[in-house]
């Protein structure tokens, strides 16, 4: 296949060789596994600290234990990746850079907010697509303490939350591609382009994100010439229950009908029973979602074409600070057990 086969439209590339996602794991906190998807967590700690001195360690820490455990089950270490693509919520992404150093891996850091995951997955799919490697793996993570101390106050102030709110996912997530393998594959990547509806309300992200991932879900289906019900389900990352109603809303307005539309921030908690306000978010939140729930479905049988859209809002401190709008990002991912697709 050709530059002219792969690239479809504006945005999204179809993999010749569709890489093998040949091993996977997660790790969560422990509000996280009292949540209705802790069957499908590879570690849920008792302690969010993981015995390190502060927040912002225990997230590094986090993402070694999940990169270890997806690494295990792909039967590599990482001396035997050839890239990894890691990013996290803290500033200059420490969680991520700290979390490999001292290790045997060639490391490119990425930020994309609660995006990473499918950011990731995307470049690691177009790097051994382009046959410049054989394995490369996608990492992310986020810290409920450590986010809320960056882009909030510090939990010792106890402020009030918004009914728009979402709970910061404690939670890291690895998923271990290679060029050849059993599936489950990435088929095709659509990568977004930033959205910026001029929303400031950091506590209202799900409303900043949703019109992004209406954007690139429509332009999926427009480079593809796929439907929505070509797929089983159709993920976003994580709009939250509020974010989640606004781009089913959007959709409609546009024709499009996708019945199969769930978020990970509305799955991962309970959110009556575990006071979440909106739902889950974080780079973490769909990280943990796809490396459990989701691709332990698909390896059951249970879904065969899924539609992996994680979601961003590309704010920070500073740019909340300075009055600046929320700019939002959305990254889609065709996974199948099909190496063909569908």
């Amino acid at each position: 296949m050709d530059i002219n086969q792969k690239k479809l439209g504006r945005q999204t590339v179809a993999f010749a060789c569709p890489p093998s996602i040949v091993g996977h794991a997660n790790v969560v906190g422990k509000k996280e596994g009292e949540g209705p998807l802790a069957g499908h967590f590879d570690h849920i700690a008792q302690d969010d600290s993981f015995g390190e001195k502060s927040w912002e360690k225990a997230e590094s820490a986090m993402q070694r234990l999940a990169l270890s455990a997806a690494l295990n089950k792909a039967g590599r270490n990482t001396g035997g990746l050839d890239y990894l693509f890691g990013g996290d919520l803290l500033n200059q992404c420490i969680g991520s850079s700290f979390a490999v150093r001292g290790q045997d891996v060639p490391f490119l850091g990425l930020y994309g907010a609660c995006s990473t995951m499918a950011e990731g997955l995307c470049l690691a799919a177009m790097v051994l697509d382009g046959g410049f490697g054989q394995w490369a793996a996608a990492l992310t993570s986020s810290h409920f303490c450590s986010a809320e101390r960056q882009y909030r106050a510090p939990l010792e102030y106890g402020g009030q939350r918004t009914p728009t709110a979402q709970w910061t996912v404690t939670g890291s997530g690895c998923a271990v591609l290679a060029r050849e393998g059993n599936g489950p594959y990435i088929t095709h990547a659509t990568v977004g382009k930033i959205v910026d509806m001029g929303i400031k309300d950091a506590n209202n992200m799900g409303c900043a994100m949703a019109p992004a991932a209406c954007a690139t879900i429509q332009a999926h289906f427009a480079d593809t010439g796929r439907r929505p019900s070509d797929y089983d389900l159709i993920l976003t990352g994580d709009l939250g229950q509020f974010g989640w109603e606004i781009l089913k809303d959007l959709l409609r307005r546009d024709g499009v009908q996708a019945d199969n539309l769930y978020d990970c921030g509305t799955l991962i908690y309970d959110l009556k029973r575990q006071d979440v306000h909106c739902g889950g978010s974080g780079c973490g939140c769909s990280a943990v979602v796809l490396t459990g729930y989701l691709l332990n479905g698909m390896r059951a049988g249970k879904w065969k074409h899924i539609l992996f859209c994680g979601t961003g809002a590309l704010l920070s401190p500073t740019s909340t600070q300075q009055g600046e709008s929320i700019p939002g990002i959305c990254h889609a991912v065709a996974i199948s057990t099909k190496q063909g697709g569908l």
